[in-house]
């Protein structure tokens, strides 16, 4: 099956369409957990339900697996897998690290996938052919870095305090390795490592729907993204992401040391 770019974009301006009138706007905000702070909002959810309605005129026959409105025939062949607003922290924050993201998968492999970051006017997007950019500057090519170095490279997380127990000394040996570290990116340091301007991206916890658009974009750039065990990404879990094989042999060495 082709997906287009055509059809790319107009998930990405469906989207759009909820979540930039309601960004650095007052809105109500929901807590999803009992203990401690995971944020919702109203274009969270808005967002979520005019990509599935897209989806699902365009391909009814295949399943979705959403954040904020569950899942629905995933035992098809093909899922959409959706998140919203990866980065609802920042959104509520005022700060443009956060990103739509819509993937698909084929029998269980992640095959294409978007991250839409509308108030910049970015969209990254990857179809089997390649991975794609489109914004400032002009539709491009993405490519990841040749860095093999970690003295030479440049890491990005969320926050370190993902990372709990012996977890957090593993991520301080990475960290301390490389030559800039940054911290509050959420999907954006996927994207820029596929863009060639980060090499590393590494978090813990993630959901399938928090990376599953992400790996298109890396891999077809030429770089490789796999949990912290060397395994498949599409299931979540504690994943890292690399500009190209050599580092991530690398970063994973490292980190399992």
């Amino acid at each position: 099956m082709t997906v287009s770019a055509d059809f790319m974009r107009r998930l990405a301006a469906v989207a759009a369409a909820e979540t930039l009138p309601r960004f650095r706007m007052e809105g109500s905000i929901s807590n999803k957990e009992a203990s401690g702070f995971d944020p919702v909002t109203e274009a969270d959810r808005e967002a979520e339900r005019a990509i599935r309605a897209l989806i699902l005129s365009e391909y009814p026959g295949h399943g979705i697996l959403g954040e904020e409105h569950g899942a629905e025939n995933i035992t098809s062949s093909h899922v959409w897998v959706i998140d919203p607003i990866d980065g609802t922290r920042a959104f509520i924050s005022g700060l443009p690290v956060w990103g739509t993201l819509v993937g698909l998968t084929i029998e269980g492999d992640a095959k294409a996938g978007l991250m839409s970051q509308p108030f910049t006017g970015e969209l990254f997007y990857a179809l089997g052919d390649g991975a794609h950019f489109e914004g400032p500057g002009g539709p491009r090519r993405l490519a990841t870095r040749a860095t093999v170095a970690l003295s030479d490279a440049t890491l990005f997380t969320t926050t370190p305090a993902l990372f709990k127990g012996a977890m957090r000394e593993r991520y301080d040996r990475l960290e301390a390795s490389v030559r800039l570290p940054r911290y509050g990116t959420d999907c954006y340091a996927f994207a820029m490592v596929a863009a060639g301007h980060a090499d590393i991206a590494v978090d813990a916890g993630l959901q399938a729907y928090d990376i599953v658009a992400l790996i298109p974009l890396i891999e077809q750039a030429g770089g490789v993204v796999t949990t912290w065990t060397g395994g498949a990404a599409e299931g979540g879990g504690d994943i890292l992401a690399s500009a190209n094989p050599v580092l991530h042999e690398k970063a994973l060495k490292l980190i399992n040391g």
